[in-house]
């Protein structure tokens, strides 16, 4: 088969499309011939040398695919050859052929197409797994979303609208700010112009934000403990913004606070099958009530992944880029 390689790191140009040997279900897994995969910002990192996959998992970027099964390996039930589904990858999602374990595929959503499907494995499970499963978002509480317009960011919105959220978002131009509208955000800051703090404690009367989804780290931290509300949650999930900044634990305390990070790429089977199985069962409903979709900016032919990349690292996207073949 084929699959994007990466011989050594580097720019977009490292990505090289290259025969490599076809992959063999193992135990527990299914062998899913990939429709369409989808870039996320850890396939950056993979590229430029920071962030190889777990041990056992495939080398080649792609951390979500949509396809239809071809094999089952020894022990999966409930899956058939033929099924048509997406998945959430450790790796290897930019291929031609995906081994999957069963645990983390899910069906293609009712009123979603095969390929666009393939812009919902990552952002659903991550998005839910933070808010909700660790955050525990209820209903009347104000959210904050760094990088609103970015593929988490619009599953973040609506998905916490749909639970009753009120959602408050940054994000760069009044394009991807109107965009974020669109889809729900009640409370639009553009962070060029803007400080967050401010606006956020501003369109509260003063609280702040309930829960807050961060992506960038070190460089927010201290303004986002300011932004918090007493009893709220943070959680961090990216470090574009560095990975060391001091924590003033004093005002943590005072507002009875808790900061949590988390990582999805790494966890164990069971956790990875754990979130699956949430998200099946609360997220699939709404999307296929069309509460919830997936915000797909464009799509380039999986050969061609370098231009995705550069088009991602170019800022300009609001929601997936899709890899198809």
């Amino acid at each position: 088969m084929h699959a994007i390689t990466i011989p050594q790191p580097g720019g977009p140009e490292a990505l090289v499309w290259a025969d490599v040997p076809d992959p063999v279900p193992g135990e527990g897994e299914v062998l899913v011939e990939v429709a369409a995969s989808a870039v996320n910002r850890a396939d950056l990192l993979q590229r430029q040398g920071f962030y190889n996959p777990p041990p056992g998992a495939s080398p080649y970027p792609g951390l979500e695919c949509s396809g239809r099964i071809t094999a089952l390996g020894p022990g999966v039930t409930g899956w058939a050859v033929g099924d048509e589904v997406c998945a959430l990858l450790s790796g290897g999602g930019y291929a031609e052929r995906v081994a999957v374990p069963a645990g983390q595929l899910l069906p293609v959503p009712e009123g979603v197409d095969l390929v666009t499907a393939a812009a919902l494995p990552e952002v659903a499970c991550t998005v839910w797994s933070n808010l909700f499963m660790v955050a525990h978002v209820r209903p009347g509480e104000t959210v904050l979303v760094h990088g609103g317009a970015s593929g988490i960011g619009t599953m973040a919105i609506q998905l916490a609208k749909a639970v009753g959220a009120r959602v408050a978002v940054t994000a760069g131009g009044k394009e991807k700010l109107a965009r974020c509208a669109e889809l729900g955000a009640d409370i639009l800051v553009d962070y060029r112009e803007q400080d967050f703090v401010e606006e956020l404690k501003a369109a509260t009367g003063g609280a702040g934000a309930d829960v807050i989804l961060d992506i960038i780290g070190a460089k927010y931290l201290a303004r986002n403990v300011d932004a918090l509300a007493v009893n709220g949650r943070m959680v961090v999930i990216g470090l574009q913004g560095g990975v060391k900044a001091e924590l003033n634990l004093g005002a943590l305390l005072a507002k009875r606070a808790a900061v949590a990070g988390t990582t999805l790429r790494a966890r164990p089977l069971e956790e990875k099958a754990a979130i699956v199985a949430a998200v099946r069962e609360h997220v699939w409903p709404l999307v296929e009530a069309g509460r919830v979709r997936p915000v797909v900016h464009a799509t380039f032919p999986l050969a061609e992944a370098s231009a995705a990349h550069a088009a991602l690292e170019s800022g300009t996207s609001v929601g997936k880029l899709l890899l198809t073949r």
